[in-house]
């Protein structure tokens, strides 16, 4: 799996990937309670929450390996502020929600920051030190500090988990492709409340030589993660 101590090397869609846990982050989309647990915004708008929730096991394994070999981290919320002034009506209106962003559900406001509902799940909460972002479109990069914090920390190669595939995730990884960064989606460690779309979300990323980046399973960062740390894959 590793080309060397530090440099490691998985196979995956289209071609194999490469990357430094020195030079790389882990970058986990919207894993929130609004988004997973029922209840929440996403199960509002007539979602089946269960399908998000199936990916928890898998993106808590990838982020405990991450942690040990001492990668940077970046969480992501979308969030509003209270007053929703960074909220243009056009996403406010968009569809026809039971609730709308900013009204009251049953965690409290939803996607306004600090509520509970907008909080990330417990089985994946960050630790002291690593980076929230709290992101009021659907990409990481748009009206945030992500950018320069990844390149503060001499970032070239993002990991991404996280929900939705086909929009908040799709969406950050595009917006990471036009600013230069390498970008692997780990594919079950997103998910879609519409199967086929996440499906077609791999395909599109992949396609044409990685022309917005690479997909691939856990098991091979996990296994390169484990062999550079000297210990055997699980």
């Amino acid at each position: 799996m590793s080309t060397g101590t530090d440099i490691m090397q998985i196979p995956a869609n289209p071609f194999p990937f490469t990357f430094e846990v020195a030079t790389t982050a882990l970058v986990i989309i919207d894993m929130q309670r609004d988004f997973i647990e029922p209840g929440g915004f996403g199960e509002t708008l007539g979602n089946n929450v269960a399908l998000l929730a199936a990916i928890v096991p898998a993106s808590q394994a990838v982020l405990a390996a991450w942690r040990t070999a001492g990668g940077l981290v970046v969480h992501t919320r979308e969030a509003h502020e209270a007053d929703l002034s960074d909220c243009p009506p056009a996403k406010r209106e968009r569809g026809n929600p039971s609730l709308r962003i900013g009204d009251e559900g049953p965690m409290g406001r939803i996607l306004v920051k600090g509520e509970p509902g907008n909080q990330i799940i417990a089985e994946l909460a960050p630790l002291a030190g690593e980076i929230v972002i709290d992101k009021p479109g659907k990409g990481a990069f748009y009206a945030t500090p992500l950018s320069s914090l990844l390149q503060q920390a001499g970032i070239k190669t993002l990991l991404f988990m996280g929900v939705t595939t086909e929009v908040c995730v799709q969406t950050s990884m595009r917006e990471a492709n036009d600013r230069g960064y390498d970008c692997l989606l780990l594919e079950d460690c997103t998910e879609s409340y519409f199967p086929h779309f996440k499906a077609a979300a791999l395909e599109m990323m992949s396609a044409q030589g990685a022309i917005v980046g690479w997909t691939a399973p856990s098991a091979p960062v996990l296994a390169a993660l484990a062999q550079a740390a000297g210990a055997q894959p699980h």
